[in-house]
């Protein structure tokens, strides 16, 4: 059974390897343990939400990691109000179209929140 308390994290990542190194360390450090399938994708959606923001949200966001006791909540705040949107896959133009859809697939839930003070959160639920 997955313990009461809660664990956050708060990071400004410089690029997804380094914000998949801090999902790495962050559930390293939770009690128990998350499942290794889970582990890897919560770092899946890390790398995804955090390329996402960097790429169209202006260049800079920060990553919140949350542990609740039946999930782990990954949320990334970026400067730009644009929301994500569903679009085809660039299969052969590699303009990407994949990830969206793919955080949807490995979070049991998932919000878009506008920020008051500018912005947007974008936030993902896995199951712990």
């Amino acid at each position: 059974m997955a313990t009461m308390s809660t664990a956050v994290a708060t990071v400004r990542p410089a690029g997804s390897a380094g914000a998949r190194a801090s999902a790495r360390r962050f559930l390293g450090g939770l009690l128990p343990a998350p499942a290794s399938e889970v582990a890897d994708a919560v770092v899946l959606v890390v790398s995804e939400l955090v390329t996402n923001a960097l790429r169209h949200g202006g260049g800079t966001c920060t990553l919140n990691l949350t542990a609740h006791p039946d999930s782990i909540e990954v949320a990334v705040h970026d400067p730009s109000p644009h929301l994500p949107r569903l679009r085809a896959p660039g299969l052969n133009s590699g303009s990407g179209g994949f990830g969206w859809p793919m955080v949807r697939r490995l979070a049991h839930a998932t919000a878009v929140t506008r920020q008051p003070t500018g912005g947007k959160t974008v936030s993902a639920f896995l199951t712990r």
